[in-house]
């Protein structure tokens, strides 16, 4: 059977640390150190906790209005100003208060008024019934340490604070408490009213000096205005007074102009009259003189008349004609007097409009030069009234907010309140024992499996069969127990009884104790590899480690025993040249052997190979050679394999370690599979996997690892110490134990 070359030591190392499979394998690994851990952390602070102090807490609960009730009305503003009510500003109050309620001076106060300075049960934080002797501290130094002990805690979505006090003593935590709540309250109405009071005396300070800059300012008003001889209605209305007379006389004006241009208009058409011939009179004098409309009307029939009877041809001198243009000349001339009459009216009315519109122009500008003279006058007399006006209205309210401040020291309202008053704390806040306890547990338990998997990763030896199957990708084909008395308790008794029972090399324990469980592992070994390739049984076994040391020659006397015992013809090969130990442990001599053998097959004729084990016979490595690599590549020493193999059914061969030399690779490709033994706790994953490597890199079938020297005792190996010490229950017990 082949196996698959080992993962790459990063991969295998990253895939190891980056799952939860490696946790759980270090876990149930070390179990015993997680408990241990928990248990130590939790008593440990369990028993830490009842041994500390108890510490009680006493609160109060205050309420804080920023926008206290205004019994003088809601127009009524007080001295200390309490914030514009906004959001952002009633926070700023607010934790302005909180430290307030905090600060050395209100701690201070408390101090001196308890005399905490001098309370030693105060100073020391002793519980009830604990004295100390009499100590005295710094007024400074005791506030301090009231502060530390002070808490503040907003209640979210409301007016109101929780205040708490700590102290061993519950009693004297609500006496504090109390003293602290009070001094805070009281220095609150005293901040108000030393705020009061010093408002009030500027406003009486400024009441007195406003009032003498209102009477100079009155004073100087009148006197301008005596000077100036205004009136006593004001300015405003004497102006008021000229614009009215500036409109009327500007209409006046604006009324006679109109009216000049207008008989102008009318002078000028009379003078357009032909006086031969004033037929074309203007049709407004027509309308509006019957007498002109009359003797006009009169001279054209008149002219009508001469011009008939011109017509019908009577001459100028006829009497007829003579008579109708004398009387003709006679209305003309009536006319042209009406006309000149007109025309004098008109020009006597135009003469007296004109003279009248001059007489209102300068009026006019007369009112105007006025108007110009009082605006001069009105800009020092409303700079006088403003400054009075001024004056005035900053006395009535520096008069108004001293009675207001008078009224407010007399009432002494305070925006701050006690909702809850401390109370005795009926049990203590610290510790908190469950809460202690469960922090110890989760703290132990989060060590333990720090520790454990810190364990896991620092210690990288092989066990384990999971470390042999995961971390070497190879099979595991079983694990031979240590032998003698290492393991303690029950099971390392019976094994000192069972060395003691047993002669011989440890090599030969399966022989020699075949109830042991040591023969018992070896004989399970057997197994797996039987039914690891039941249609292709591996007939030549290599086996070897990845260094000295790790019990590969035990392993393979066992697995040879143990094959032996099987009923087979097994034939032990000690391959290791260099350090060859197979002779001594079966007490043959080591004349003939491999290096023997290779030069001459023949002298296996009359060598003695058989063993003090049934059906196991022994071929040692023979006399030293210079080169065993060589010889062990050699054609030579293939044929002597394929030679022995055709006289025995098994054939087990012990090589040297793989990581000092080459002759453990050579021989794996020569047999039908190899062995590596591991010994537990101290052979290296990364030395392993690079044993495994060198074997596969050379075409090596690996069958897979045997973990030596196990110490059954250890936790690791519950299971297989049950199976391998019950099973030697089915033989006879010790004598003792018979007993």
């Amino acid at each position: 059977m082949l196996v698959a070359p080992p993962k790459p030591l990063e991969s295998a190392e990253a895939a190891a640390m980056l799952t939860p499979l490696f946790a759980w394998r270090a876990l149930r690994k070390h179990w015993p150190l997680v408990i241990g851990t928990v248990v130590a952390l939790t008593l440990a602070t369990a028993f830490y906790t009842l041994g500390k102090t108890k510490i009680y807490s006493a609160t109060a609960t205050l309420q804080i209005d920023p926008n206290p009730p205004k019994p003088l009305g809601k127009d009524f503003q007080g001295v200390v100003d309490m914030g514009p009510g906004l959001y952002w500003a009633n926070q700023e109050y607010y934790e302005t208060q909180y430290k307030i309620f905090q600060s050395r001076r209100i701690a201070a106060e408390t101090v001196r008024t308890l005399g905490l300075n001098r309370d030693a049960g105060f100073l020391l934080n002793l519980p009830p019934g604990k004295t100390a002797p009499p100590m005295e501290w710094s007024v400074d130094d005791t506030a301090q340490l009231l502060r530390s002990r002070v808490a503040v805690d907003p209640v979210k979505d409301s007016r109101l604070v929780v205040v708490s006090l700590e102290d061993a003593d519950p009693q004297r935590a609500q006496r504090v408490l109390t003293a602290l709540v009070d001094t805070y309250v009281q220095r609150n109405i005293e901040d108000a009213l030393v705020s009061t009071n010093s408002a009030s005396d500027w406003l009486r300070g400024q009441t007195e000096k406003l009032k003498l800059e209102l009477e100079t300012s009155e004073m100087s008003l009148h006197n301008y205005k005596k000077d100036k001889e205004i009136l006593s209605v004001s300015i405003d209305d004497q102006s008021n007074m000229l614009r009215a007379e500036m409109q009327q006389l500007n209409e006046d004006l604006t009324r006679l102009k109109s009216k000049s241009q207008a008989i102008q208009s009318r002078h000028d058409e009379l003078e357009k009259i032909n006086a031969e011939d004033p037929v074309n009179l203007p049709a407004t004098e027509l309308l509006s003189s019957p007498l002109l409309q009359q003797l006009r009307h009169e001279y054209v029939m008149a002219k009508r008349d001469v011009d008939a009877l011109q017509a019908s041809g009577k001459g100028s001198n006829h009497p007829e004609t003579a008579a109708a243009a004398a009387r003709t000349a006679t209305i003309r001339a009536a006319l042209l007097a009406e006309i000149k009459n007109v025309k004098g009216a008109v020009a006597k009315d135009l003469s007296g409009t004109q003279r009248e519109q001059k007489g209102i122009s300068r009026l006019f500008d007369g009112a105007k030069r006025r108007a110009m003279d009082l605006n001069l006058l009105e800009i020092e007399y409303n700079r006088l009234l403003r400054t009075k006006s001024t004056t005035e209205k900053l006395y009535s309210l520096v008069v108004e907010r001293t009675k207001e401040s008078d009224l407010t020291r007399l009432m002494r309202f305070n925006n701050i309140s006690v909702v809850d008053s401390p109370l005795v704390p009926a049990s203590p806040i610290r510790p908190n024992v469950p809460l202690s306890v469960a922090f110890g547990f989760a703290l132990g338990v989060a060590m333990g499996v720090g520790l454990a998997l810190g364990r896991e990763l620092v210690d990288r030896s092989v066990k384990t069969p999971d470390d042999v199957e995961h971390e070497l990708g190879v099979p595991f084909l079983g694990l031979l127990p240590v032998w003698g008395g290492d393991s303690p308790g029950y099971y390392g008794r019976r094994k000192r009884r069972q060395k003691a029972a047993v002669e011989g090399s440890a090599a030969l324990i399966v022989h020699n104790a075949p109830t042991s469980g040591v023969a018992e592992a070896a004989r399970a070994i057997r197994t797996n590899i039987f039914f690891m390739s039941p249609d292709n049984p591996y007939r030549r076994l290599l086996v070897t480690s990845a260094s000295p040391s790790e019990g590969k020659t035990t392993v393979a006397c066992s697995l040879a025993i143990a094959l032996a015992q099987a009923g087979q013809r097994v034939l032990l090969i000690d391959c290791d040249l260099r350090r060859p130990r197979m002779h001594k442990i079966f007490g043959v001599s080591n004349d003939v052997g491999v290096s023997t053998a290779v030069l001459d097959r023949g002298v296996l004729s009359t060598a003695d190979l058989s063993t003090s084990v049934p059906n196991l016979s022994l071929l040692p490595c023979g006399p030293h050679v210079p080169s065993p690599a060589e010889l062990l590549h050699s054609d030579s020493f293939s044929r002597l394999l394929d030679h022995l193999q055709s006289q025995y059914e098994r054939i087990v061969i012990d090589s040297p370690p793989i990581a000092p030399v080459t002759d453990a690779t050579i021989l794996s490709t020569k047999v039908d599979g190899t062995v590596v033994v591991v010994r537990a706790f101290r052979t290296t994953r990364e030395l392993a996997r690079q044993a495994v490597r060198s074997l596969t890199d050379v075409g090596g079938k690996m069958v897979g690892v045997v973990l030596n020297a196990v110490d059954l005792g250890r936790r690791e190996y519950g299971y297989y110490q049950y199976y391998y010490y019950k099973k030697e229950g089915y033989g006879a017990p010790p004598a003792d134990e018979a007993a």
